[in-house]
């Protein structure tokens, strides 16, 4: 069913950009046979490329954020940005300038370097679902379905054709070129909106008039623990394998650490563009029945035709950003972190050439898991708890001074935090009724995992110190 009053310029804005994005995908030199060059882009992003790319591939969750905004206000602000604010800043000043010196090319390198191979591999699934591309496919395919009027999983496989084409040639390169065109065109459309709104339906005077105070409340009613679990999972920014592959790719690491910090910049501005325009469609969409659909439905509302296609396009390349760096990223985990682990399977293929199986097998799980949990916040929330408790144990950890614990506490850490955790949600989401959600004892899942990773990872230490003084004596 087609949701929105789309004019022929509308329809021909989206398709061009369908378009350009494969040309600037396809168009990229093949890299055959250089796994470096495949990876990271032979190590030569220069700094506004650097800033284009993190800035593009970390903001993919655009649906999800007008979806928050709706619901709760500004409160989506300080659950959804601040968090990662302090910790990009983090990263930038402890991990970026390390991580590019240390030569690497993959997360799951420096946990075998660290650790050894059972970590890696471990790391390796837990990085290959941090990063499924699910739910910004989901968020393409439900765009798609407005403009065209497809079916929602026959939008979806449009979607991932126009991403899969250039990948499967171009590698990291590809993936970077059609970066930069979509970080010009997603600033490009949120100033042009506000605008619209300002104009046309007011300014500071009509929101307030038109708005419950919930919605300038910063924590917007969610209990403060609620709250903490959204500050924990913006330590995604520091697993985050696209922060470090971009690292990783950089030009140097002085690029690395500067165009992190550039591009907290350029979130900062675009959280504000994001956070006010969800403002106005709640202002403004009373009786809209699904918050998902929130920005495209304001943009439907208020915008001209011409400029409404290329809002929709805006909304197109935020997402496809996000999704095609995420569809790699997962992919190449998969042909050159997991499968190192079975060099019987390995040696008969080359790692670019698993990689692409892992694009393939990528594809189809992101494709199936939106049908599964058909939400934005709720993917996100279930693969932030469940998946970033192990990856930060022990990717934090392989930075510290070598030998400072124990291989073996470092797997049983990540191993046992997330089961606990995944044991806490099953158990929850099995008591919901259709108005609460009870965990045990009260606490997300989150934490009685990541407490007994820490749990194991004190024991490590405490052993390892002892052991040392011995040594010593």
């Amino acid at each position: 069913m087609n949701y929105i009053n789309f004019g022929i310029g509308d329809y021909i804005i989206v398709i061009i950009y369908f378009i350009i994005c494969v040309y600037l995908g396809t168009s990229t030199k093949r890299t055959d046979g250089n796994l470096t060059d495949y990876l990271v882009a032979g190590r030569t992003i220069t700094l506004p490329a650097f800033v284009a790319t993190l800035v593009s591939t970390f903001y993919g969750g655009i649906l999800g954020v007008g979806e928050f905004t709706f619901r709760y206000g500004i409160s989506s602000w300080l659950l959804n940005a601040l968090p990662y604010y302090i910790f990009i800043l983090i990263f930038a000043f402890f991990f970026a300038e390390k991580i590019r010196k240390s030569e690497l090319r993959t997360i799951p390198e420096k946990l075998e370097i660290s650790f050894g191979k059972k970590v890696s591999l471990i790391g390796s699934i837990f990085i290959f679902f941090l990063t499924t591309p699910a739910p910004y496919l989901f968020m393409l395919g439900i765009l798609v379905q407005m403009i065209f009027g497809l079916d929602l999983w026959v939008a979806m496989i449009i979607s991932l054709f126009v991403s899969i084409i250039f990948l499967f040639r171009g590698g990291l390169k590809a993936d970077v070129r059609v970066n930069i065109l979509e970080f010009i065109i997603m600033f490009a459309g949120f100033m042009m909106i506000l605008p619209f709104c300002f104009f046309k339906l007011g300014g500071i005077e009509y929101l307030k008039n038109n708005l419950s105070g919930n919605y300038f409340s910063l924590t917007g009613n969610h209990s403060t623990l609620y709250i903490i679990v959204w500050f924990f999972i913006g330590s995604w920014a520091l697993v985050d394998p696209s922060f470090h592959q971009r690292c990783y790719a950089a030009k140097s690491a002085k690029v690395a650490r500067n165009g992190v910090l550039i591009s907290l910049i350029f979130w900062i501005l675009f959280d504000f563009l994001t956070v006010t325009t969800g403002l106005y469609a709640a202002s403004h969409l009373k009786n809209l029945n699904n918050p998902v659909a929130a920005y495209p439905a304001l943009a439907d509302s208020i915008l001209p035709q011409f400029l409404k296609g290329f809002f929709f396009t805006s909304l197109l390349a935020t997402i496809m950003s996000t999704f095609h760096s995420y569809l790699f990223i997962s992919a190449t985990t998969f042909g050159n972190d997991i499968m190192k682990s079975f060099p019987k399977f390995a040696s008969r293929t080359s790692y670019i050439d698993l990689s692409k199986i892992g694009i393939v097998i990528t594809s189809i799980i992101s494709f199936i898991i939106p049908f599964i949990i058909p939400s934005v916040v709720e993917m996100w929330y279930t693969i932030g708890t469940l998946v970033i408790p192990p990856l930060l144990i022990s990717i934090l950890f392989s930075y510290f001074k070598k030998n400072y614990i124990q291989r073996g506490f470092i797997l049983v850490a990540m191993i046992s935090c997330f089961f606990v955790s995944l044991f806490w949600f099953i158990y929850g989401n099995l008591l919901q009724t259709e108005k609460t959600q009870k965990y045990l004892l009260d606490l997300e899942p989150l934490y009685p995992g990541l407490a007994v990773g820490i749990l194991f990872i004190l024991i490590g230490l405490v052993i390892n110190l002892v052991k040392n003084e011995k040594q010593v004596v």
